[in-house]
Protein backbone atom coordinates (compact mmCIF):
# COMPACT_ATOMS: atom_id res chain seq x y z
CA UNK A 1 0.00 0.00 0.00
CA UNK A 2 2.07 2.95 -1.24
CA UNK A 3 -0.60 5.17 -2.00
CA UNK A 4 -1.90 7.92 0.16
CA UNK A 5 -4.84 10.37 -0.73
CA UNK A 6 -4.99 12.95 1.74
CA UNK A 7 -8.37 15.02 2.97
CA UNK A 8 -7.79 18.31 4.17
CA UNK A 9 -4.83 20.05 2.80
CA UNK A 10 -3.83 22.28 6.13
CA UNK A 11 -0.80 22.17 8.07
CA UNK A 12 -0.64 18.82 9.33
CA UNK A 13 -1.63 17.32 6.21
CA UNK A 14 1.33 19.26 4.26
CA UNK A 15 3.88 17.97 6.87
CA UNK A 16 2.35 14.24 6.69
CA UNK A 17 2.72 14.51 3.19
CA UNK A 18 6.28 16.07 2.98
CA UNK A 19 7.39 12.45 5.09
CA UNK A 20 4.99 10.20 3.40
CA UNK A 21 6.73 11.32 -0.05
CA UNK A 22 10.57 10.97 1.56
CA UNK A 23 9.31 7.64 2.53
CA UNK A 24 8.98 6.52 -0.87
CA UNK A 25 4.83 6.59 -0.79
CA UNK A 26 2.93 8.41 -3.37
CA UNK A 27 0.10 11.52 -2.77
CA UNK A 28 -2.49 13.28 -3.58
CA UNK A 29 -3.75 15.96 -1.62
CA UNK A 30 -7.55 17.53 -1.38
CA UNK A 31 -9.51 20.17 -0.06
CA UNK A 32 -12.58 21.55 0.06
CA UNK A 33 -12.27 24.00 -2.88
CA UNK A 34 -11.06 24.02 -5.70
CA UNK A 35 -7.81 21.78 -6.77
CA UNK A 36 -6.31 24.87 -8.39
CA UNK A 37 -5.68 26.53 -4.73
CA UNK A 38 -3.15 23.78 -4.12
CA UNK A 39 -1.28 24.14 -7.31
CA UNK A 40 1.41 26.07 -5.43
CA UNK A 41 1.47 23.43 -2.61
CA UNK A 42 1.85 20.27 -5.09
CA UNK A 43 4.81 22.18 -6.60
CA UNK A 44 6.31 22.59 -3.55
CA UNK A 45 5.37 19.06 -1.97
CA UNK A 46 5.83 17.05 -5.55
CA UNK A 47 2.95 15.59 -4.84
CA UNK A 48 -0.46 15.03 -6.96
CA UNK A 49 -4.00 17.29 -6.14
CA UNK A 50 -7.33 16.55 -6.76
CA UNK A 51 -10.84 16.37 -5.84
CA UNK A 52 -11.50 14.71 -2.73
CA UNK A 53 -13.37 11.67 -4.71
CA UNK A 54 -10.09 11.77 -6.55
CA UNK A 55 -7.83 11.29 -3.39
CA UNK A 56 -10.15 8.66 -1.48
CA UNK A 57 -9.79 6.39 -5.25
CA UNK A 58 -6.35 7.53 -5.55
CA UNK A 59 -5.16 6.14 -2.38
CA UNK A 60 -5.05 2.73 -0.54
CA UNK A 61 -4.53 4.84 2.39
CA UNK A 62 -7.12 7.80 3.46
CA UNK A 63 -5.22 10.10 5.89
CA UNK A 64 -8.57 12.78 6.81
CA UNK A 65 -7.42 15.74 8.68
CA UNK A 66 -10.24 18.44 9.12
CA UNK A 67 -12.15 20.14 11.45
CA UNK A 68 -14.00 17.27 13.52
CA UNK A 69 -17.70 18.28 13.13
CA UNK A 70 -17.08 17.82 9.20
CA UNK A 71 -16.03 14.37 9.93
CA UNK A 72 -20.20 13.45 9.26
CA UNK A 73 -19.61 15.11 5.65
CA UNK A 74 -17.19 12.03 4.87
CA UNK A 75 -18.27 10.02 1.36
CA UNK A 76 -18.81 6.83 3.61
CA UNK A 77 -19.80 4.72 0.44
CA UNK A 78 -16.57 5.78 -1.02
CA UNK A 79 -14.63 5.00 1.76
CA UNK A 80 -15.89 1.94 1.81
CA UNK A 81 -12.64 -0.69 2.42
CA UNK A 82 -10.00 2.28 2.75
CA UNK A 83 -8.04 2.28 5.64
CA UNK A 84 -8.80 5.89 6.97
CA UNK A 85 -5.79 7.17 9.03
CA UNK A 86 -8.35 9.75 11.99
CA UNK A 87 -6.55 12.92 12.52
CA UNK A 88 -9.62 14.86 13.83
CA UNK A 89 -9.70 16.43 17.52
CA UNK A 90 -12.96 17.52 19.11
CA UNK A 91 -12.64 20.90 20.26
CA UNK A 92 -16.18 22.56 21.86
CA UNK A 93 -15.26 25.71 20.88
CA UNK A 94 -15.11 25.42 17.20
CA UNK A 95 -16.93 22.50 16.55
CA UNK A 96 -20.04 23.01 19.49
CA UNK A 97 -20.49 20.80 22.35
CA UNK A 98 -21.57 16.96 21.72
CA UNK A 99 -23.25 15.67 24.80
CA UNK A 100 -21.90 11.98 23.96
CA UNK A 101 -18.01 12.93 23.98
CA UNK A 102 -18.52 15.71 27.03
CA UNK A 103 -20.07 12.69 28.91
CA UNK A 104 -17.33 10.74 27.89
CA UNK A 105 -20.09 8.03 25.98
CA UNK A 106 -17.74 7.62 22.79
CA UNK A 107 -14.61 9.14 21.65
CA UNK A 108 -14.33 11.28 18.35
CA UNK A 109 -12.80 7.63 16.35
CA UNK A 110 -15.57 5.90 17.47
CA UNK A 111 -18.29 8.67 15.67
CA UNK A 112 -16.29 8.59 12.96
CA UNK A 113 -15.89 5.13 12.88
CA UNK A 114 -19.94 4.57 12.96
CA UNK A 115 -20.01 6.60 10.28
CA UNK A 116 -17.46 4.64 8.02
CA UNK A 117 -19.19 1.39 8.73
CA UNK A 118 -17.37 0.03 5.85
CA UNK A 119 -13.68 1.85 6.40
CA UNK A 120 -10.95 0.70 8.15
CA UNK A 121 -10.73 3.63 10.74
CA UNK A 122 -7.33 3.98 12.96
CA UNK A 123 -7.16 6.82 15.11
CA UNK A 124 -3.58 8.00 14.12
CA UNK A 125 -1.60 11.81 13.68
CA UNK A 126 -4.44 13.28 15.83
CA UNK A 127 -1.36 13.98 18.95
CA UNK A 128 1.14 15.95 17.11
CA UNK A 129 1.29 19.93 16.27
CA UNK A 130 1.96 20.47 12.84
CA UNK A 131 5.26 22.32 13.44
CA UNK A 132 6.76 19.37 15.13
CA UNK A 133 5.88 16.60 12.40
CA UNK A 134 8.85 16.87 10.24
CA UNK A 135 11.14 18.16 12.92
CA UNK A 136 10.80 15.24 15.29
CA UNK A 137 11.21 12.78 12.86
CA UNK A 138 14.24 10.21 13.33
CA UNK A 139 16.25 7.66 12.12
CA UNK A 140 14.98 4.46 14.20
CA UNK A 141 18.21 3.84 15.44
CA UNK A 142 18.07 6.68 18.01
CA UNK A 143 16.94 5.95 21.20
CA UNK A 144 14.90 9.20 22.13
CA UNK A 145 13.09 8.98 18.86
CA UNK A 146 8.87 10.21 19.13
CA UNK A 147 6.85 7.85 19.84
CA UNK A 148 3.46 8.53 18.09
CA UNK A 149 -0.02 6.99 19.86
CA UNK A 150 -2.31 4.78 17.41
CA UNK A 151 -5.85 2.91 18.17
CA UNK A 152 -7.82 1.09 15.98
CA UNK A 153 -10.43 -1.92 15.85
CA UNK A 154 -8.64 -3.41 12.71
CA UNK A 155 -5.00 -5.33 14.02
CA UNK A 156 -4.50 -5.71 10.50
CA UNK A 157 -4.83 -2.16 9.25
CA UNK A 158 -2.81 -0.91 12.34
CA UNK A 159 -0.05 -3.27 11.73
CA UNK A 160 0.36 -1.47 7.87
CA UNK A 161 0.10 1.74 10.12
CA UNK A 162 3.17 0.88 12.34
CA UNK A 163 4.91 0.15 9.09
CA UNK A 164 4.19 3.31 8.03
CA UNK A 165 5.29 5.24 11.05
CA UNK A 166 8.51 3.37 11.63
CA UNK A 167 9.21 4.56 7.81
CA UNK A 168 8.68 8.19 8.08
CA UNK A 169 11.05 8.25 11.37
CA UNK A 170 8.65 7.59 14.28
CA UNK A 171 7.92 4.58 16.99
CA UNK A 172 4.53 4.20 17.95
CA UNK A 173 2.62 3.16 21.27
CA UNK A 174 -0.61 0.66 20.28
CA UNK A 175 -3.17 2.31 22.24
CA UNK A 176 -6.02 -0.58 21.67
CA UNK A 177 -9.10 -0.22 20.77
CA UNK A 178 -11.25 2.80 19.48
CA UNK A 179 -12.51 2.95 22.29
CA UNK A 180 -9.08 3.83 23.82
CA UNK A 181 -8.48 6.47 22.03
CA UNK A 182 -9.65 8.99 24.52
CA UNK A 183 -6.03 8.57 26.43
CA UNK A 184 -4.80 10.85 23.55
CA UNK A 185 -7.30 12.61 22.80
CA UNK A 186 -7.40 17.07 23.60
CA UNK A 187 -6.15 17.90 27.00
CA UNK A 188 -4.80 14.35 27.81
CA UNK A 189 -1.02 14.05 29.08
CA UNK A 190 -0.16 12.40 26.17
CA UNK A 191 -1.70 14.94 23.50
CA UNK A 192 0.49 16.73 21.32
CA UNK A 193 3.53 16.42 24.04
CA UNK A 194 6.70 15.16 22.81
CA UNK A 195 7.91 11.65 24.39
CA UNK A 196 9.75 8.76 23.44
CA UNK A 197 7.80 5.07 23.87
CA UNK A 198 8.83 4.34 27.58
CA UNK A 199 7.53 7.78 28.59
CA UNK A 200 4.54 7.74 25.89
CA UNK A 201 3.58 4.41 27.44
CA UNK A 202 3.76 5.88 30.84
CA UNK A 203 1.35 8.30 30.13
CA UNK A 204 -1.10 6.60 28.57
CA UNK A 205 -1.12 4.01 31.24
CA UNK A 206 -1.54 6.87 33.79
CA UNK A 207 -4.31 8.78 32.36
CA UNK A 208 -7.74 8.80 33.17
CA UNK A 209 -11.08 10.36 31.76
CA UNK A 210 -11.88 13.14 34.11
CA UNK A 211 -8.50 14.70 34.05
CA UNK A 212 -7.59 17.30 31.80
CA UNK A 213 -4.70 19.29 31.13
CA UNK A 214 -5.06 23.37 31.09
CA UNK A 215 -6.19 24.33 27.62
CA UNK A 216 -3.31 24.88 25.17
CA UNK A 217 -0.99 24.15 27.61
CA UNK A 218 0.25 21.32 24.95
CA UNK A 219 1.61 24.50 23.04
CA UNK A 220 3.71 25.94 25.89
CA UNK A 221 5.84 22.61 26.33
CA UNK A 222 6.72 22.41 22.73
CA UNK A 223 8.11 25.41 22.43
Amino acid sequence: MKKIGIIGAGFVSQACATLFIQAGYQVMLSNSRDKKTLFSVASRLNCQIGSQEEAIKFGDIILVAIPFINYTQLPAELLSGKIVLDATNYYPDRDGHLEQLDNHATTTSELVAKHLDKSRVVKVFNAILAKDVIKDAKPNDKSDRRAIPIAGDDLAAKQIIFTLLESIGYDYVDVGTLSNSWRFERAKPAYCVPLNRQQLNDAIAQTTREFEVPHNSWQTKNK
